[in-house]
């Protein structure tokens, strides 16, 4: 229906809007209006485009909507502050690096998002920081690598979103980058390191009142217990044969850890709390429902496999590709896995790629370059550590790294499959 430029336009439009402090939401809305008119269609076409795109988004928003009960009680529980206080304490200041990349990943992993999986481990990690005399760089690398890690095995908004374009189970995608996630929390691991001896980097004093208190938060098993309510309801199926749907999984996992750690009384201003924390990425999913619209009913899908075909890269290419571009170009990787994944999924599976792969490696790939400073992740992250733009800009070719290294994984895995 429209045009591949008007589908380009559009999300160049969305991206300059969003680079000049625009709402996401509201900057993919008009450049998905934009990029519809551009693109040839009428008015009413481009509208209907934008509406069935936010339609397929509904089912994500959803679950997205009830996992800020998990959210909200792994945060304000202090489940999530145990987890990786617990990992940080265990390890110790000798493998403080290897520790805070731990803990942000397993923090991420069972359901918290990276950008608040990171700022809930910061302090921990900037304490152990100043004992160990590590720079932040490597500490914030540490961190985000970690995350990165965890969030392509996690319940949250971009794997949810992925899962749901091609209609998988959220566990398999979950359980598909397990091997992908290992291999970037190695080498995030060894870069932290290696940053970490190098001569003039960033240093940080913390002061002892930004040291963490243990003294409020549960213990390690009552932390855990609602995150492992969540796998073993999503693991009904796969095991039992009876559905559970994240839907329901996600806020009984939080309800289960409000209970357990002593904080019932508190369940519905702790989600109030995570609403308050996943309704912004629903926003953001309405609007990347407008553009995945535009997008997909554009001639983008088949231009993009004809340039496939001329660079003789095969069909498979498009998945870890789409990922990575979306990604890089909303600086997010849940509008980038959605629409990556909204555009390209019939056209993966008629190809014979796997629906499991194709999902796999377009949410691998959108961690590579998803922390451009257009998005909030970008600042979110070095909020957490004080550290500035100047500083924070220098570290995206590191992740980026742990990124790329998840995604040459999960591509391999497909390919060796096929």
């Amino acid at each position: 229906m429209f045009t591949t430029y008007g589908a380009l336009i559009g999300l160049a439009i969305a991206i300059f809007l969003i680079i000049r402090r625009v709402t996401p939401a509201y900057a993919l809305i008009f450049g998905a209006l934009a990029g519809g008119l551009i693109g040839g269609g009428g008015l009413a076409d481009t509208v209907a485009a934008m509406i069935d795109g936010t339609k397929a988004m509904m089912p994500s928003v959803l679950r997205i909507l009830a996992s800020g009960v998990l959210v909200g009680a792994l945060v304000k529980t202090g489940s999530a502050a145990k987890i990786a206080d617990a990992i940080v304490g265990a390890l110790g200041a000798r493998f403080a690096l290897t520790a805070v990349a731990l803990s942000t990943m397993i923090v991420c992993a069972v359901g918290v998002f990276i950008d608040i999986a990171v700022i809930t481990v910061a302090p921990v990690a900037l304490a152990v920081g100043r004992k160990a005399k590590l720079p932040v760089s490597a500490l914030l690398v540490a961190m985000i690598g970690g995350g990165k890690a965890g969030n392509i095995i996690s319940p949250n908004p971009n794997t949810i979103a992925a899962a749901d374009a091609f209609k998988i189970e959220l566990t398999s995608l979950m359980g598909a980058n397990i091997i992908p996630a290992i291999a970037a929390i190695v080498v995030t691991i060894l870069i932290s390191m290696i940053m970490a001896r190098r001569a003039g980097d960033v240093t940080t004093e913390v002061a002892e009142d930004d040291a963490v208190s243990t003294t409020d938060l549960p213990s390690f098993m009552q932390a855990v217990i609602g995150p492992l309510t969540v796998v073993v309801l999503l693991a009904l199926r796969p095991l039992c044969g009876i559905a559970v749907d994240p839907l329901v999984a996600l806020p009984v996992g939080g309800l289960v850890c409000n209970l357990v750690t002593g904080k019932w009384r508190d369940t519905v201003s702790n989600s109030e709390f995570g609403l308050s924390k996943v309704i912004g990425v629903s926003i953001l999913l309405i609007g990347t429902g407008t553009i995945a619209g535009i997008v997909k009913d554009s001639g983008l899908n088949q231009d993009m496999i004809a340039l496939l075909g001329a660079l003789h890269l095969p069909t498979m290419a498009l998945a870890p590709v789409s990922g990575f571009l979306m990604a890089g170009a909303t600086a997010s990787t849940t509008a980038g896995a959605t629409i990556a994944s909204q555009t390209f999924s019939g056209t993966l599976v008629s190809a014979g790629v796997p629906a499991l792969a194709s999902a796999a490696m377009i949410h691998a790939g959108a961690t590579i370059i998803d922390s451009l400073p257009h998005g909030s992740f970008f600042h979110a992250t070095g909020g957490a550590v004080g550290m500035s733009v100047k500083d924070r800009l220098k570290l995206i070719p590191y992740e980026a790294a742990v990124g790329l290294t998840s995604t040459v994984v999960a591509v391999v895995l497909a390919a060796c499959a096929r």
